[in-house]
């Protein structure tokens, strides 16, 4: 009885220390693998922040429609007219850019291409 307890006791303890080995061995996995970009490297991030203000809520709203916009852009093959209109409108004070704003313009059906003047 006492050798089966000590054998009990050994497998419980040999079971405790490789989980805690695999957790922490997944752990540093983990994070090795995960490292953001600062935001001074990442142009797009910087953009948004300052536009956002830095606010948590809204830079991720601005990256979902980043995400939105390129992705209709690329599958639908829009007109450079088009992005180039959407482009303008889209700026904030003429250096920042609005996602939002240009996501919801590309995907307006209603705009059209405006005829020159003669």
């Amino acid at each position: 009885m006492t050798a089966l307890r000590t054998l009990n006791g050994r497998m419980i303890l040999t079971m405790i220390i490789s989980a805690i080995a695999l957790s922490s061995a997944a752990a540093a996995k983990g994070q090795a693998r995960w490292q953001p970009v600062p935001p001074l490297k990442d142009p797009a991030l910087l953009n948004i922040g300052f536009v956002c203000r830095w606010q948590s809520p809204c830079i991720t709203r601005q990256r979902a429609a980043m995400r939105s916009s390129l992705r209709y852009v690329k599958s639908n093959r829009t007109p450079a007219w088009k992005i180039q209109l959407c482009n303008r409108q889209s700026y904030r004070n003429g250096t920042r850019k609005d996602w939002i704003g240009f996501n919801r313009c590309v995907r307006n059906p209603s705009l059209g291409r405006k005829h020159a003047r003669r």
